[in-house]
C-alpha cells in the first residue's frame, strides 16, 4: 500500500531548504600570492610522453612571477637551459582569476612558438594544493592535461604535469619542476 502525503510536507520540505545558508564561493583571487617572486627552477621533462618513452631532460633555470591587477592575475617567466645542452627554454604563463568561477586559468607560450598555446588550464586551489585541467591534441590524439601546483613551504613550490590519454583513467607525468626562492627575491 502507497501512503500519500499531503501536498504541505512538500512545499514545506522545499521552504526549510531554501532559507538554508548556501556556503560562500572560496574567494581564490589571492592564491598565487605565496609565488610572487624570484626563483631558482630546477625541472624535469619527459622528452616523448605517451610512446612509452623514459628518458628524461634536466634544466636549471630562473623562474620570475609578477603580481598584475592586485593579485587577480601574474606573469610567470621560466628560463632554463638543460644540463649537459642543448636546450633552453623560455616561457611564460599568464594566470588570471575569474571572479565569477572562483577559478583560475592558465595560459601557457613560449619564445619558439611566439603565441598563447591551446586551451587555457582551468582550476583552483583547495586546501593549498592547486588543480588544472584541459584538453588538449598531442599529435593526432585528444588527451587530457593535469597540472598541479603544491606549495612545499615559504620557500620550497613543486610543478608537475601529467598527461592522460584514456579519458583522465591513468595519467603519465611529464614534467616536474622544483622552485626554490632565491633569497632576497620578493616574497608576498
Amino acid at each position: 500500500m502507497t501512503v500519500q502525503r499531503p501536498l504541505f510536507w512538500l512545499v514545506m520540505a522545499c521552504a526549510s531548504t531554501a532559507g538554508a545558508a548556501t556556503p560562500a564561493a572560496r574567494d581564490g583571487q589571492h592564491d598565487f600570492d605565496f609565488e610572487i617572486g624570484e626563483w631558482k627552477t630546477h625541472l624535469t621533462r619527459l622528452l616523448h610522453p605517451l610512446t612509452g618513452s623514459t628518458t628524461w631532460v634536466t634544466y636549471e633555470g630562473t623562474t620570475r612571477v609578477r603580481k598584475v591587477w592586485n593579485g587577480r592575475a601574474n606573469l610567470v617567466e621560466l628560463e632554463a637551459e638543460a644540463a649537459p645542452p642543448p636546450g633552453h627554454i623560455e616561457a611564460l604563463s599568464l594566470r588570471l582569476y575569474n571572479p565569477d568561477s572562483h577559478q583560475w586559468s592558465l595560459n601557457f607560450a613560449n619564445s619558439a612558438v611566439g603565441a598563447l598555446g591551446g586551451p587555457p588550464s582551468i582550476g583552483e586551489f583547495k586546501n593549498g594544493r592547486g588543480e588544472f585541467y584541459d584538453q588538449e591534441t598531442l599529435g593526432p590524439k585528444a588527451i587530457f592535461v593535469r597540472f598541479v601546483i603544491t606549495p612545499i613551504d615559504a620557500d620550497t613550490c613543486r610543478f608537475e604535469q601529467a598527461y592522460s590519454d584514456d579519458g583522465g583513467k591513468t595519467w603519465e607525468v611529464n614534467w616536474i619542476a622544483t622552485d626554490v626562492r632565491i633569497k632576497g627575491g620578493a616574497a608576498h
